[in-house]
């Protein structure tokens, strides 16, 4: 069995760092030892070897226990999500379409998220918040008009996302989804980031999504329309890809919309998102604790006409 080599961001006292997880969940600190971030040190070209050799040979400094994680890569330059790209998924609108014959896309700003073991905040202006459990690919080299054979090494690691939505804000506008995806701390991502070498077959991962320890989602990577490095070589025609960027691969069928009735995340419900290889993204759901109303109430009566 290939033992993962992980890396986190986190903070501790009040502090930002990052840090290579050991086997027993001790977290060698990194920041304190070589300054900047994981997002720089994605810049530089994450060396892995030598990150495992770091894990091997130096005493943890603190607990995982003991720090509040963040998303493993904070402000990257972009953060992209794919929709509706397991076929399954495809199949579960019931609306007849055949498969796309181009991916779905939207962005997502990094506020909107927060890393494992935080919490998600529901807002007052919609109790529809939803889960979407993702497989996320964190690019490692810069690249435009990437060849599709070539995409995968362009890749530096994997982790998961909790892709929350609030449902009915999807639907506000006539031509994107980006109101109901952005909501801050509607979406987690993490728990760390993890070496390519470790996660396996690629095009055979299981993905599951988990409420209160009830199973809602489960699908495998051979499944999707798109597969990664389709989705890599397309998304370098458009954008110039940069070490740090996420892209969010698709959610499997199951997510709370779909149910009869619909069965959205409440204050105190879990959410449990896993892969064997890459590891398990665990939240627990709030109302957003910095809100004091629901703000849609003054623009009601303001539109023009």
């Amino acid at each position: 069995m290939i033992v993962a080599t992980r890396l986190v961001s986190f903070e501790q006292g009040g502090a930002a760092s990052w840090g290579v997880v050991s086997g027993d969940g001790g977290i060698i600190d990194l920041g304190s030892r070589q300054g900047g971030s994981v997002l720089q040190a994605l810049g530089r070209g994450l060396d892995w070897q030598a990150l495992a050799e770091i894990e091997d040979t130096v005493a943890p400094d603190t607990s995982i226990a003991d720090v509040v994680l963040q998303p493993p890569v904070v402000c990257g330059s972009k953060i992209i999500c794919v929709g509706v790209n397991y076929a399954n998924r495809n199949a579960e609108y019931k609306d007849n379409t055949p498969e796309p014959e181009w991916p779905s896309l939207f962005m997502r700003a990094q506020e909107s998220f927060t890393g494992s073991g935080q919490h998600l905040w529901r807002p007052p202006e919609s109790p529809q918040l939803d889960y979407e459990g993702e497989i996320v690919l964190v690019v490692g080299k810069t690249g435009h008009r990437i060849p599709q054979q070539r995409a995968m090494e362009h890749v530096a690691g994997y982790t998961l996302m909790n892709e929350g939505t609030i449902r009915d804000w999807v639907r506000h506008a006539k031509f994107n989804v980006t109101q109901g995806k952005n909501f801050p701390r509607t979406g987690a991502v993490g728990p760390w980031l993890v070496d390519p070498g470790s996660v396996g077959d690629i095009a055979g991962l299981c993905l599951e999504t988990r409420v209160n320890g009830e199973l809602r989602q489960k699908d495998t990577t051979a499944n999707l329309m798109f597969p990664f490095d389709y989705l890599i070589s397309y998304l370098s025609i458009f954008y110039t890809l940069q070490p740090g960027d996420m892209i969010s691969t698709g959610t499997p069928n199951g997510a709370g919309a779909r149910f009869d009735p619909p069965r959205y995340l409440a204050p105190g419900d879990v959410v449990e998102v896993s892969c064997p290889t890459i590891g398990v993204l665990s939240n627990s759901v709030v109302d957003d604790p910095t809100a004091g109303g629901d703000m849609t109430l003054q623009l009601r009566s303001n539109r023009r006409g």
